[in-house]
């Protein structure tokens, strides 16, 4: 699973996924890429899914790239806890991905086989997405 190394506060505020994105959604490396289209908090679990049934489903051909990094914390407070006490400890990691992020690339593979694996990956996904072709 992917996590920081280290990070400069332990915990943070939920925020608002407000707007599109404006960076990360254009193709950089590869020919075949995976977009958001809703906004979303995705884990660091349902990357690291999509990531293995992508490079599955290609059988050690191309390149896959993971344009998404889970750099935020979510807290969870212990189940029947009394309220006030502070917030609760970081539990898990999640990636803030707005609509228009690009989420994977794929590379040096043909169109229906990236067309295949990115599907799968997209089954993967919490939320809408799409497949792009590079020209």
């Amino acid at each position: 699973m992917l996590s920081p190394k280290r990070t400069r506060f332990r915990k943070q505020h939920r925020g608002r996924m407000k707007g599109i994105s404006y960076r990360g959604n254009h193709i950089c490396f590869g020919k075949y890429a995976l977009q958001a289209l809703e906004p979303a908090w995705i884990t660091s679990r349902q990357i690291e899914a999509g990531r293995r049934a992508m490079t599955r489903n290609a059988r050690r051909g191309g390149k896959i790239w993971v344009r998404i990094f889970p750099d935020k914390p979510v807290t969870i407070r212990p189940a029947e806890t009394r309220m006030g006490s502070g917030k609760g400890s970081p539990e898990y990691w999640v990636a803030v991905v707005k609509p228009g992020r690009i989420l994977y690339e794929m590379g040096g593979v043909t169109e229906n086989i990236a067309r295949r694996a990115i599907l799968i990956a997209a089954s993967k996904m919490p939320i809408r997405t799409q497949i792009i072709i590079a020209e």
